[in-house]
């Protein structure tokens, strides 16, 4: 089997991916679709749990949204920064699993990490493409390494440490770049519906018991553990009714949509 994904979510923290575009990766995952996600922080500094909690959470929602692969950078916690260092780890990690679609965080955001991580992603996605380009130089440190849900005898991913090889990694650039925009309030190029993915979509999220259970650390950020399920599907609701189904993620594109057929264009106008 192809160690190639089809679908990579690049994301700043361990529990982003669930809450921005889970569903989506669920749904893509039941397709036969092999879907990963790379988390370029191993989250030491929330105010919640430590990294090896969210480690262990981060592997327990991979196994509910079905991922064949996830990694975590060791790019600091609350300090990404769109250094030509860290381009080259991503860029690294674009050439071994060599997505065809990778989801980015929108590029505006309250927190630093996830707007930066946005920048930083695409332009690793450029550099991944060039052919002198040698990523050798970059020095990550991968962990969660071999999380997977793939059919038995499928193979852990192979391995990718920089230095095992990194320079033979062929160039690789993904055909589609999208935003998950849940965190920031724009109007998306697009919705997709997980109206079937819904409940797997908020199980992987969840999984992160440190972070959403009831405790005085951050009791004033965090929703109390009875509002979470309302808030998050209160979001997937209102993206569903912009797209005509009962629970959706938003995404953004730059580019513009090629329509082969007016009388296939989903969603109706009036």
């Amino acid at each position: 089997m192809s160690s190639s994904l089809d679908i990579l979510a690049i994301a700043a923290h361990r529990d982003d991916v669930e809450q921005t575009c889970g569903g989506t990766l669920l749904k893509a995952a039941q397709r036969g679709q092999r879907t990963g996600i790379l988390d370029l922080t191993q989250g030491e500094m929330g105010t919640r749990g430590t990294a090896e909690d969210r480690a262990r959470e981060a592997a327990d929602a991979a196994k509910i949204l079905g991922v064949s692969w996830r990694r975590a950078l060791d790019i600091p916690d609350g300090r990404v920064e769109n250094t030509w260092e860290n381009r080259l780890k991503v860029a690294s990690v674009i050439r071994e699993t060599r997505p065809r679609v990778v989801i980015l965080p929108y590029w505006k955001g309250r927190h630093p990490d996830h707007y930066t991580a946005s920048v930083l992603g695409y332009e690793a996605c450029f550099l991944a493409g060039l052919a002198k380009l040698d990523c050798s130089a970059a020095v990550s440190a991968a962990v969660g390494e071999g999380v997977t849900s793939a059919p038995p005898g499928a193979g852990r991913p192979r391995d990718s440490r920089q230095d095992a090889g990194a320079t033979s990694l062929a160039p690789h650039r993904p055909f589609k770049i999208v935003y998950a925009t849940l965190y920031y309030d724009i109007r998306p190029s697009f919705v997709v519906d997980i109206g079937e993915q819904f409940e797997g979509k908020f199980a992987s999220i969840l999984a992160y018991t440190s972070q959403f259970s009831d405790q005085e650390a951050g009791k004033d950020v965090f929703p109390a553990h009875n509002e979470i399920r309302a808030r998050v599907e209160a979001m997937a609701r209102f993206y569903g009714t912009l797209g005509g189904v009962s629970h959706a993620e938003p995404f953004l594109q730059k580019e513009v949509g090629l329509v082969e057929d007016l009388l296939a264009i989903p969603v109706k106008s009036i």
